[in-house]
């Protein structure tokens, strides 16, 4: 476990400007001593953010000045060519550059992998990364991957995902046994596609505790530690499931707000009602893994806030702290030689 943990912010590239990444940032540091970020950004508008920062906080910070970056609508290939002084390259870099332990952006999604493909290079043993995200289920948390990297998947890319998901629960100490569930159409062993069917037998001989398929339905029962998927269809659960959050929230602010007694009913039900919207905001949750790297990722919503950069930064300070990346090596090393 390293005793000082360093995370590059790339503070240009989401929607709502510098401001809310910044300030995730200076949570991040107030909640962890032992953390260090370099801010990667105009420095002017880094520094005017800073003016009310503690001295304490300050001394934990670096900026990197750079005024280019990627924007969500940017073609993809040609920012990665010309955009050479970019905020999203530069954060990648420390990281190659030892400079930093991870990095985390919430810029354009297909260039943070690609250029973290290019810079970084994938993991001995790994074909593709794959992105991974924490959900609630009714009993604790699981790790969901993939999430969108890879539309198409052949059962060799399932089987090291499964592996990789596994070493994120074993690493965060979630469990020393993860279960691993293959999403599916059905729960009984002729159903599906034919590469999922040869993942499933893949998983059957090898260390994974590999429990079956997993339905849509069955996702959030607590019986898996973790769900592996295609990213076609893993990306198309994560925005069903944003959507229906979103539409229960809806119906019950519209419902309470229907009557004077409704109204008194939503005061009495209060602490249950705040309990409930905070297990699924998705502000919580925000931060997404790209797995299967040489080195720390995190992917953070383009819209993000400031709580929600501060989740982020959480997410690849405890997976730093965790020594993430070299659990997955060994894990994948272990796999290969058995």
């Amino acid at each position: 476990m390293p005793s000082t943990v360093t995370i590059a912010l790339d503070v240009m590239s989401g929607d709502k400007g510098s401001a809310p990444a910044i300030s995730g940032a200076l949570k991040s540091l107030k909640d962890n001593k032992d953390l260090k970020i370099d801010l990667i950004g105009d420095k002017s508008l880094i520094n005017e953010t800073l003016i009310t920062a503690e001295k304490s906080i300050l001394d934990r910070i670096d900026i990197i000045h750079t005024d280019e970056f990627i924007k969500m609508n940017d073609d993809v290939l040609s920012s990665i060519r010309s955009k050479k002084k970019s905020s999203m390259r530069l954060c990648i870099n420390r990281v190659k550059d030892k400079k930093a332990d991870a990095c985390v952006s919430a810029g354009n999604t297909g260039a943070l992998m690609s250029l973290s493909k290019i810079i970084l290079k994938t993991i001995e043993g790994i074909d593709r990364p794959a992105i991974c995200t924490s959900l609630p289920t009714k009993k604790k948390f699981m790790q969901v991957l993939d999430l969108g990297a890879n539309i198409d998947c052949n059962a060799q890319n399932l089987y090291q995902f499964a592996v990789m998901g596994s070493s994120v629960v074993k690493s965060l100490e979630i469990s020393n046994n993860p279960r691993v569930g293959l999403l599916n159409i059905g729960s009984e062993e002729f159903k599906g596609r034919e590469e999922i069917k040869l993942a499933a037998d893949l998983l059957n001989h090898s260390n994974i505790n590999y429990v079956g398929f997993a339905e849509g339905s069955a996702m959030f029962s607590g019986d898996y530690d973790v769900i592996v998927t295609d990213g076609f269809t893993g990306n198309i659960a994560l925005k069903s499931i944003e959507g229906v959050a979103g539409m229960i929230k809806h119906f019950i602010k519209t419902e309470f707000q229907k009557n004077i007694y409704n109204k008194l009913s939503a005061l009495i039900s209060f602490p249950v009602l705040k309990g409930v919207k905070k297990k699924m905001d998705p502000r919580v949750y925000n931060g997404a893994s790209f797995l299967g790297l040489n080195g720390i990722v995190v992917k953070s919503h383009g819209s993000a806030d400031s709580f929600s950069y501060y989740n982020a930064i959480q997410t690849a300070y405890y997976e730093c702290k965790n020594n993430l990346l070299e659990n997955i090596k060994k894990h994948i090393n272990r796999e290969l030689n058995d």
